[in-house]
């Protein structure tokens, strides 16, 4: 991703399940770039296109439960909480729980938009 013609970050798709139809989003952005909206953004564009263009289900966003910066991203986009995976990710040697957030294709259509 760029911000003002400079590199900001990433954002992807990290795995499809095209039997179940759902996908994962993940996204890394630079500490000085944090707090402009950018990954908020480019997240929603996403999920735009895994409902609109993949004709996909559901999408998925998992964070580090201590990492409220990256939390605040689906909990701004109406995604819901739906629990913890207990040690999922080997983070500065260590493994660390992630919160799981979810968002269907009929919850994202009926959002109210701002």
């Amino acid at each position: 991703m760029f911000y003002k013609d400079a590199i900001c970050g990433i954002i992807g798709f990290n795995s499809v399940n095209w039997r179940q139809k759902h996908i994962s989003i993940g996204y890394w952005l630079g500490q000085q770039f944090q707090g402009k909206g950018i990954i908020t953004q480019a997240c929603a564009a996403l999920v735009d296109h895994a409902f609109q263009e993949m004709n996909l289900h559901r999408v998925e966003i998992s964070t580090a439960v201590e990492n409220f910066k990256s939390r605040a991203v689906p909990e701004r986009l109406g995604f819901k909480e739906e629990g913890i995976a207990r040690q999922s990710a080997w983070l500065y040697d260590q493994f660390i729980d992630h919160v799981v957030y979810g968002m269907l294709a009929e919850e994202w259509k009926a959002r109210p938009v701002k």
